[in-house]
């Protein structure tokens, strides 16, 4: 099979095909993003969904953000190592038959049921996912002029976008609607009882799943027998360290910063999702039920991908921090409205919260990596474990809404909005080592 080289730099060329070359390339590593986006905007619904059958509390259920997104951090850096070992293509491949093994054992997980197993398949799903990130992010930002990388990445994650937006409803269709009538007081019920309604419950989950991994297993495919352009990365304009010894990314602020920026940003978006069906099921908040609720999940990832579209037109005339330091200042303004209002402006102001997260990962990443030349792939690598901010921080709100309350427990988001601030108005300045920050 064809694949590209590992590694990334600014400049790419194709062997054939020139620009129609690089937009079909373009054209099905998006597939990718649309894929991931589907399948992580699921657990969304698996959350309300699991915490019914297993009787769970918040802090328990919030295990399933936990061990997706722990995976990025476990993951990120061998999934690196794998790039450089056998290239951008390979590695996708690989990546998309771990996500269907992932997928496949969620059959395995309904059959006993074992919320544990349910863990270590959704742990070995995102492995996949990982591989994914890892090899499609830098990709995307160098197929195609660098000054544009920023615009090109907000339209593959507007792809991303449309999956998170799809997905809940779909999910929310597929699993939830043949487990409407859940059992409340679970503990009442006999062992031998439970067992079989834990079972009829959880027996939901298998269908979609089998056809999940069905759609992975062909996508592999298409993805290894495609030919991909090759990517240019022999250049290696990054000024060295002590002699000749290889620079390290650490000394470099705008990285280190853009990691934490990306923890905190991937632990907002997910914390405020991951909530968002209890949230609406409260009295005093919507007083919906499940099912309802999941309709309109899809408000908050739809948000985010219409904002994409919109984001990757505007990056191409404003500069990237600037559109970084607003949207997170007014996402963290309509987080604070809904933790402070009821009903229908607490239902739509934490739902609008997804159009102005929309550019944030993308933007976010692009200025991580900045004139990184030959440190950009291990830049981004640290940028992709970083996304295990989606484990940590849900976890955190989890336990803090078993003590306050679910209302007041999205003041995790609020501040992680704060520093997305700081970092799109100073911290994403490149400060090459040795030299001051220069004004911009």
């Amino acid at each position: 099979m064809a694949l590209g080289t590992a590694g990334s730099t600014s400049a790419a060329t194709a062997t054939s095909g020139g620009g129609n070359t690089y937009r079909s390339a373009f054209v099905l590593v998006t597939t990718l993003f649309f894929i991931w986006g589907f399948l992580t905007s699921l657990n969304d619904i698996l959350i309300p969904h699991l915490k019914a059958i297993f009787d769970l509390n918040y802090a328990q259920v919030m295990l399933v953000q936990f061990a997706f997104f722990t995976s990025y951090a476990i993951f990120g850096y061998p999934s690196g190592k794998v790039v450089e070992w056998i290239g951008y293509q390979r590695t996708m491949v690989v990546g998309l038959f771990t996500m269907a093994l992932g997928a496949i054992l969620f059959i395995p997980a309904a059959n006993l049921p074992s919320y544990p197993l349910f863990l270590a398949a959704l742990i070995v799903l995102a492995a996949g996912m990982t591989a994914l990130q890892v090899s499609a992010n830098p990709y995307v930002t160098v197929l195609g002029p660098p000054q544009t990388a920023s615009s090109r990445l907000n339209l593959s994650q507007a792809f991303n976008s449309l999956g998170t937006t799809v997905g809940p409803p779909l999910g929310g269709y597929l699993i939830l609607k043949g487990a409407e009538k859940v059992v409340v007081n679970v503990s009442a019920m006999s062992p031998a009882a439970l067992h079989v309604y834990r079972q009829n419950q959880a027996a939901t989950v298998k269908m979609p799943y089998i056809v999940f991994t069905l759609v992975l297993v062909l996508v592999a495919l298409a993805i290894a027998w495609y030919k991909f352009p090759r990517i240019d990365t022999t250049k290696d304009f990054r000024p060295m360290k002590d002699g000749g010894k290889k620079d390290s990314i650490w000394r470099y602020p705008h990285v280190v910063l853009g990691a934490v920026a990306i923890f905190v940003y991937v632990g907002a978006e997910v914390s405020i999702g991951s909530f968002l069906i209890n949230y609406f099921g409260q009295s005093y908040i919507a007083g919906l039920a499940a099912l309802a609720a999941a309709n309109l999940v899809p408000f908050y990832w739809g948000g985010a991908m219409v904002g994409r579209f919109i984001g990757s037109a505007l990056l191409q005339k404003f500069k990237t921090n600037k559109l970084v330091a607003l949207c997170a200042v007014v996402a963290m303004v309509l987080t604070l409205i809904s933790m402070i209002s009821f009903g229908h402006v607490a239902v739509w102001s934490i739902l609008a919260v997804g159009l102005f997260n929309s550019i944030l990962f993308p933007s976010i990443f692009t200025l991580g990596i900045a004139e990184m030349g030959p440190l950009t792939g291990e830049a981004s690598g640290l940028l992709v474990i970083a996304i295990v901010g989606g484990a940590i921080i849900p976890e955190i709100q989890g336990v803090l809404a078993d003590h306050i309350g679910i209302h007041h427990a999205f003041i995790i988001p609020v501040l992680c909005y704060m520093f997305i601030t700081y970092y799109g108005l100073r911290g994403y300045r490149v400060i090459l080592p040795g030299e001051a920050a220069s004004s911009q």
